[in-house]
């Protein structure tokens, strides 16, 4: 029997302790919310992991239609035009509220925000915290503000396993923590989970981010969108460490060059370069490592002894692994860093479930199209934790009644289905290879077991890969190479997923009779 906590019952529960779920939670105040996280508060996250800093159109010359423009070129045709405008206009105020919330971002010998640039921005307008440190400041200074304030609850070392329904509406959330199975009785939920890149070999994201918000999601109804576009950082550190660490492309901003082991600049004839969109370059690499080439980032000209203080986290990683980056080439290769697709939601935070709000990188706003623009996504976090905490407050929360199944389910194990996901679901994507996975995938969804929930995430990205017949952004299919004339997005439910999974593999059961 599941211990039922009533006296959290009524509180906003936020499901994740990155920027998108401690902005949920700071902007409710003084409204109580409950934010549960697996490991310590804002551990574990991929939004302290990131380097790169915050998009925001604050510099002079630079305006919200820039950043819009840059925008809408990256995410090749798929971004809700209305819905990133809306989100980048609010960048600026997203900065004054972070520095309001305690985060001192970089600044200049006369006070005004230091801005970098990074692949696809036609201007600097990268705000930044301590260099290449951005999203551990942001998160520790976000992490410092939730504990001073009294109306959030904070339960370290719970991890949610089912979103608890009461006929279509959100009634609960059944979390696993070391005393057992606790429910936290609630109308309104936030899931702030974070991404998808502990289903492959290479990530750059915490081991343990395999979709779970898309997981709990999906298996109360709601709607996915555009769950085949996972973006590939094209310059994660090739090294032994894993997750593997990331060399952030402001480095190429600073005018850093790829080289391959026969020391040609094998971009220099693309155009934007070393600066081309995440997808262009990722591919690129991927292209020279096919070959059976290597690949590597040339920082020594351009920055040579000042790289330990232009980029300290990043020197540290690179001397880690034996690399130092003021004289030695750093060797990189593609990794996946962001999911693009997620729970489709509203310009709030809402799905389509009654009482569920998702935010971050779990969330598929439309912002970020079929290729995400570097450092729009802890911008969407900031913007739309503050949106829905705005969206959710003064909303009656009353008292829930929960259903009276009980539910047992198994601690994850993404690792069950990594090694199907890297080798059929990768930079470059065919029918055979995506075929592949889901009849691998299937089978494994079923029941409650320890790779259920990973393969369900795994089988959604199988089937949106396997409807869309083009390449777009971050979705290559050398099978079909060229874009369609007209760009889509998709969404569906589990269960329409379900059907068209059951019957691809039927299908492909039949031909091989």
């Amino acid at each position: 029997m599941s211990e039922v906590l009533e006296e959290l019952n009524g509180r906003v529960v936020i499901v994740g302790s990155g920027l998108a779920g401690l902005m949920t939670a700071l902007t409710l105040a003084p409204e109580p919310s409950v934010i549960v996280t697996r490991a310590t508060l804002g551990g574990e996250t991929s939004s302290a992991w990131a380097q790169g800093g915050i998009a925001a159109s604050v510099g002079k010359g630079d305006s919200a239609s820039l950043h819009l423009a840059d925008t809408l070129a990256a995410g090749d045709g798929l971004c809700d035009a209305k819905v990133a405008a809306r989100i980048l206009a609010e960048a600026p105020a997203a900065i004054a509220a972070l520095e309001q919330a305690g985060v001192e971002f970089d600044r200049d010998s006369e006070g005004e925000l230091s801005l970098g640039l990074e692949a696809a921005h036609s201007l600097r307008r990268i705000v930044h915290a301590k260099g290449d440190g951005s999203g551990a400041t942001i998160v520790r200074a976000l992490v410092e503000a939730a504990v001073r304030t009294p109306s959030i609850t904070i339960l370290e070392g719970y991890e949610a396993r089912r979103l608890l329904l009461d006929g279509d509406r959100i009634a609960g959330l059944l979390c696993a923590t070391e005393k057992g199975m606790v429910i936290l009785p609630s109308s309104r939920v936030v899931l702030a989970t974070g991404g998808i890149g502990g289903l492959y070999d290479a990530t750059t994201n915490p081991a343990g981010n395999f979709g779970q918000g898309i997981a709990l999601a999906a298996r109360a109804g709601a709607l996915l969108a555009d769950m085949e576009f996972v973006q590939f950082h094209p310059t994660a550190l090739d090294s032994r460490r894993w997750p593997l660490a990331l060399v952030s492309e402001a480095v190429r901003g600073e005018g850093a060059m790829l080289l391959n082991e026969k020391s040609e600049r094998f971009m220099a004839a693309v155009e934007g370069a070393e600066l081309a969109p995440r997808d262009v370059v990722a591919r690129a690499i991927s292209a020279e490592i096919a070959r059976g080439g290597r690949v590597f980032l040339d920082a020594r000209q351009v920055l040579g002894d000042r790289f330990t203080a232009r980029f300290p986290v990043i020197d540290a990683l690179c001397r880690e692994a034996g690399v130092d980056p003021s004289r030695n080439l750093i060797p990189v290769r593609p990794a996946v860093h962001y999911h693009m697709g997620g729970v489709a939601t509203d310009e709030q935070g809402r799905s389509s479930v009654s009482g569920l709000w998702v935010v971050g990188e779990a969330a598929s706003t439309g912002l970020h199209g079929a290729n995400r623009l570097a450092s729009n996504s802890l911008l969407e976090a900031a913007v739309m934790g503050m949106r829905a905490g705005l969206d959710i407050a003064g909303l009656d929360a009353g008292r829930t009644a929960l259903p009276q199944e009980r539910i047992n389910v198994a601690t994850p194990d993404p690792s069950l289905v990594r090694s199907i996901v890297s080798s059929h679901l990768g930079v470059l994507r065919n029918a055979g290879a995506i075929h592949g996975a889901i009849a691998a995938l299937l089978p494994l969804v079923d029941g409650d077991g320890p790779a259920s929930d990973p393969a369900l995430v795994a089988l959604l990205l199988s089937v949106f890969a396997s409807l869309r017949t083009e390449s777009r952004g971050a979705h290559a299919r050398t099978d079909f190479p060229l874009k369609l004339p007209d760009a889509q997005r998709r969404s569906m439910r589990l269960s329409d997923a379900l059907d068209i999974a059951s019957s691809i593999t039927s299908n492909s059961l039949a031909r091989s009779a």
